[in-house]
């Protein structure tokens, strides 16, 4: 059944949407993929933040060319049967969802290829991307690694007072020692 010109207008006003959208693009093809399988993927791709859905190349083609992002180098890419997820948040979490998934798979679902900042990669460089860790955990490695040195300091630029505030507090205790002790009666 063929697709009239309005639908495929609405398809490739939602692809440039998503591409406003996105952070990052796996493209993969599906072959031998079973429908419950298929959902399985659109959930996980889901929970990272990304929404994953079957594109027609050649409208895919145009709304690439709408947003301004480069067609890929091999054309290749964009024949066959092709999906897409979109990484509406985190690029790594997406692409972690998608090799994730592929685990004993791989004939069945490829990654093509992909778009980091509107740029095409290669397949290999999305698969490396999984290997990050999530962004929370990345922001928080390179936090501590920023504080590191602030805290440091403040230990340093402490220690004197804390070592006169012990002395102060010493010798508080032995007037208090001095002073509580019994006086002696003359008879």
């Amino acid at each position: 059944m063929a697709i009239t010109r309005a639908r495929k207008q609405e398809f490739v006003a939602l692809f440039e949407k998503l591409l406003q959208d996105s952070e990052g693009l796996v493209l993969v093809t599906f072959q031998g993929i079973t429908v419950p399988e298929m959902e399985q993927l659109r959930k996980s791709v889901r929970e990272s933040g990304g929404q994953f859905m079957v594109v027609k190349n050649t409208l895919f083609k145009r709304a690439l060319t709408a947003q301004g992002y480069p067609l890929p180098e091999d054309p290749s890419v964009l024949e066959g049967p092709t999906a897409v997820a979109f990484a509406l948040q985190d690029p790594a979490a997406t692409a972690k969802a998608v090799v994730e998934f592929r685990k004993g798979r791989e004939n069945a679902l490829r990654i093509k290829a992909g778009y980091l900042d509107g740029k095409p990669v290669p397949a290999e460089t999305m698969v490396q991307l999984a290997k990050l860790p999530p962004l929370p955990v990345l922001r928080a490695q390179l936090l501590g690694t920023i504080m590191a040195p602030a805290t440091r300091l403040v230990r340093v630029l402490a220690e004197p007072g804390r070592q006169i505030a012990a002395v102060v507090d010493a010798y508080r205790r032995k007037q208090e020692e001095g002073s509580a002790a019994p006086e002696s009666t003359a008879a």
